[in-house]
């Protein structure tokens, strides 16, 4: 009894040992389950081998568990180095400008995933690689938590493309031959030299050399340089022909903006010397300086064509930087569409409504005339949905076929009679433009047919222009605006093939003005996918 009573000296403290006892046991429990996530993660234990079957389910159960680990918390990670193999000829500089700060910029193993999606992305934009592959290996022993990033890229095996295509106008019963020459990374800066040219019978023709950087020395954004000299016959519509010998510069290119100078000499001849008084004033030389700004968003899921998503384009033009009298002007145009699906034989319905105005720039500018070529002009063939360059078709209408228009000079016959032909009239363009469509696709109901991708279209075009500039703003109401909108309706089926894409439609002209040129009937428009 009393030595029961009496205190055990190794007992003074019963409550350490215990408490002892208790982190031993946590810190053994934490042992087996580093352990058991060891082996889910290396696979079966040393000396022990899989095959078949089992080394298959152990892979799955390795991935499985680093996938659950990535997707349960982030796992902090650091890049120690950027290495890149396979850059035969292309600069190491220009890749590490390109993607080297997004990568690094990683704090967690899931932003180096995502970064390293877009950096991937980034490098195929240049075009100068036939592939990219981007990979994270572990970082040096003595740095725990870090990783080495491998990117490895195929250069391009054949430095020079090229590709041709024929385009139609059948409204303007003109073809055009038109083709482009490059050559890639021809000193490793992932510079892109071009050279292209058209023909057109009895219409246009063109000829350009251009050179493009993605990026020179610190400047983030991709450089551009192109000379060009074309000429535009104009004649059957306004009476005169259009020659024009300039240089063009890129100075900000991203996703959404793009700003450039345009530098031109202009010649407008009239050989048939029946031009209205009007087309006549504007002949000769001009020098055109002229800086452009355009902001674009397209959301769309297809250009060609789009069953949803929006877009919108803003294009702002100002002319006449240098002192060139009759080039000096302000050019806005916004234009804005949509698509919406409508879940049945994949129909959508797709809208869009264009504005545009151009101004004279100088003192009493409304009353100065605006350059004939910078108006804006409606009417063609083309489909308003697959493009997105802002003003210019009205289905069922012939190019430059409504607005302003003024009577040609009249010039005697030879007839014995000494009587004068009718001359016909210039097509003058507007200062103010609206236009607007609404077009609901669908497919057909043969397989074949949507098996080739031949689908069928309705349609609703609408338009107008006005004159505002040599004082006519004063003449200008909205309501007789809106009251003489010409319009045009139909149905038509689009073919796409290898070497054209084919529309046939049927046009319907709801509402035309006295002089306009429209006409109900079939319809057809060529051009190539190239």
């Amino acid at each position: 009894m009393a030595a029961a009573a009496d205190p055990n000296p190794k007992d003074a403290e019963p409550g350490e040992p215990a408490a002892e006892a208790s982190a031993e046991e946590e810190y053994e429990e934490e042992e087996e389950d580093e352990e058991e996530e060891e082996e889910e993660l290396d696979g079966p234990a040393a000396g022990e081998e899989l095959d078949g079957p089992a080394a298959a389910a152990a892979e799955r159960k390795k991935v499985k568990a680093v996938f659950s680990r990535l997707s349960s918390d982030p796992v902090g990670i650091r890049v120690h180095d950027v290495i890149i193999k396979g850059n035969a000829k292309t600069k190491e500089e220009l890749i590490e400008a390109e993607v080297a700060e997004l990568l690094r910029a990683a704090a967690t193993v899931q932003d180096l995933l995502r970064n390293a999606s877009i950096a991937s992305a980034r490098l195929r934009r240049l075009d100068v690689f036939d592939s990219v592959n981007i990979t994270l290996d572990a970082g040096p022993p003595e740095l725990p938590g870090t990783t080495n990033i491998v990117i490895e890229v195929v250069e391009a095996a054949n430095p020079i493309t090229g590709n041709a295509g024929i385009y139609s106008k059948p409204e303007a019963r003109s073809w055009s031959l038109e083709g482009s020459l490059k050559l890639k990374n021809l000193f490793g800066y992932g510079d892109i030299w071009d050279a292209s040219g058209a023909y057109g019978w009895d219409q246009t023709s063109e000829v350009g050399i251009g050179v493009s950087l993605p990026r020179f020395k610190s400047i983030p954004t991709p450089l551009m340089a192109r000379a060009s000299l074309s000429s535009q016959d104009w004649l059957k519509f306004s009476s005169y022909k259009e020659r024009l010998l300039g240089l063009s510069f890129g100075l900000l290119s991203t996703m959404q903006h793009d700003l450039s100078y345009n530098l031109t000499w202009r010649t407008l001849t009239d050989p048939s010397q029946v031009s209205s008084k009007s087309i006549r004033r504007q002949l000769g030389h001009n020098l055109l300086s002229a800086l452009k700004y355009t902001y674009k968003i397209d959301q769309r899921n297809s250009h060609l064509r789009p069953t949803k998503g929006y877009t919108f384009l803003s294009s702002s033009q100002v002319g006449g930087l240098w002192d060139s009298k009759g080039l000096r002007f302000f050019r806005q145009e916004f234009d804005v569409r949509g698509a919406v699906p409508l879940g049945f034989y994949n129909t959508a319905l797709n809208v869009g409504l264009g504005v545009g105005a151009i101004l004279p720039i100088g003192r009493g500018f409304m009353n100065l005339s605006s350059s004939v070529p910078d108006r804006f002009y409606l009417g063609g063939h083309s489909s308003p949905v697959c493009s997105l360059s802002g003003l210019s078709s009205l289905l069922g209408f012939r190019t430059r076929g409504i607005g302003p228009t003024e009577p040609r000079r009249l010039v005697p016959s030879e007839s014995d009679d000494g009587s004068a032909a009718s001359p016909g009239r210039d097509y003058l363009g507007g200062d103010l433009a609206v236009s607007a469509f609404a077009d609901l696709s669908f497919d057909l109901p043969l397989k074949l047919f949507r098996d080739a991708g031949i689908h069928g279209h309705a349609f609703v075009t609408a338009g107008n222009l006005a004159k505002l500039s040599e004082g006519e703003f004063k003449k200008f109401s909205f309501s007789d605006f809106g009251r003489t909108f010409r319009s045009s309706a139909g149905v038509g089926i689009i073919l796409p093939t290898k070497l054209f894409r084919v529309e046939v439609n049927y046009c319907y002209i709801l509402k035309q003005a006295e002089h306009d040129s429209g006409k109900t009937g079939i319809q057809f428009s060529f051009s190539s996918p190239l």
